[in-house]
């Protein structure tokens, strides 16, 4: 929780005091204090206005402030990852290329024409740099994946649909030493043995995984035992 919290960043205005405790440097006391404040001044409208909060001092800040993200805050670095201490590395980019850091933050195209190693500070290095610029073409991005849509074939509703030969779509639902069990969308999942897995040897583990998405075709079909043998496409 905290690693994904760290990762994708929380909405200081509105995440619950719950969530915020998993922000490093806060914890359930500096939370609530968090959202007293809030209710109090009807929301934050900088990162600075954190050293305004009872007991959060310098060190809670310098490990929570990177993490906290303010929408529509004067200041655009309030809502991306760049932390405060920063800010500054920001603004000298800008001016290097005449434009404003509003107008840098975003703009992927000016971005490209900032040379990383021209602002090294003896507090920030090369690899820091570079995450910087990072942010600043797409701030806020979010770094999950995209999922891929889904959908099983629709036009089989039950076993007895089934026909040998069907190349189908398919969801693996569990792994065994045998092989692997996936769900074609009926209510009776098949089985794609391991002999039908390609050559990669007799572990199923090393050639699917838990909720995979797959392509499947049909080899056998038992009605009167409810089992459907498939092979494994893709």
């Amino acid at each position: 929780m905290e690693s994904c919290v760290n990762a994708v960043g929380v909405n200081l205005n509105t995440a619950s005091p719950y969530l915020l405790a998993y922000v490093a440097g806060i914890g359930p006391a500096l939370a609530e204090n968090i959202v007293a404040y809030r209710n109090e001044n009807g929301g934050f409208r900088s990162r600075a206005e954190l050293h305004k909060v009872s007991r959060l001092g310098p060190k809670a800040f310098e490990q929570c402030a990177g993490f906290l993200r303010i929408r529509d805050a004067e200041n655009p670095l309030d809502n991306s990852a760049v932390h405060p201490e920063s800010y500054g590395i920001v603004d000298r980019m800008a001016r290097s290329l005449g434009v404003t850091t509003k107008e840098l933050v975003g703009n992927a195209e000016l971005c490209a024409r900032i040379q990383a190693k021209d602002f090294v500070t003896e507090t920030a290095g090369l690899p820091t740099v570079n995450d910087i610029l990072k942010e600043l073409a797409k701030p806020g991005l979010d770094p999950r994946e995209q999922a891929a849509e889904f959908s099983f074939a629709e036009d089989i509703h039950g076993i007895e649909d089934l026909k040998l030969g069907m190349e189908l779509p398919g969801i693996v639902t569990n792994i065994t030493n045998f092989g692997a069990f996936v769900d074609i969308g009926i209510h009776d999942n098949g089985l794609v043995h391991v002999s039908q897995m390609g050559p990669r040897g007799t572990d199923p583990t090393r050639v699917v995984k838990l909720h995979q998405q797959v392509r499947v075709s049909v080899i056998s079909v038992d009605l009167d035992r409810g089992r459907i043998g498939l092979r494994l496409l893709k």
